[in-house]
């Protein structure tokens, strides 16, 4: 029978990810807050954090892709 393979990801990987992603979320919404067009400072939070929503989700799609790839490219050069 086959052994099961370890599971290459650690334990601390889910949370400096979304600490990650925490942190170019309020970057984001910090650079766009200047290019939202109100003069209201709760308009001006609110549209640049819903852009930066966007955005936050790319970055974070991204970072998965990366890790998938890192991972996958880890477990061809040990066999």
């Amino acid at each position: 029978m086959d052994q099961p393979e370890p599971n290459p990801a650690r334990r601390a990987s889910p949370l400096i990810d979304a600490g990650l992603t925490l942190i170019v979320f309020a970057f984001f919404t910090w650079v766009l807050r200047d290019h939202v067009p109100s003069n209201d400072p709760v308009n001006v939070w609110v549209w640049g954090a819903v852009c930066a929503s966007c955005l936050t989700a790319v970055f974070w799609l991204g970072l998965q892709m990366f890790h998938a790839v890192y991972r996958l490219q880890r477990a061809g050069r040990n066999k």
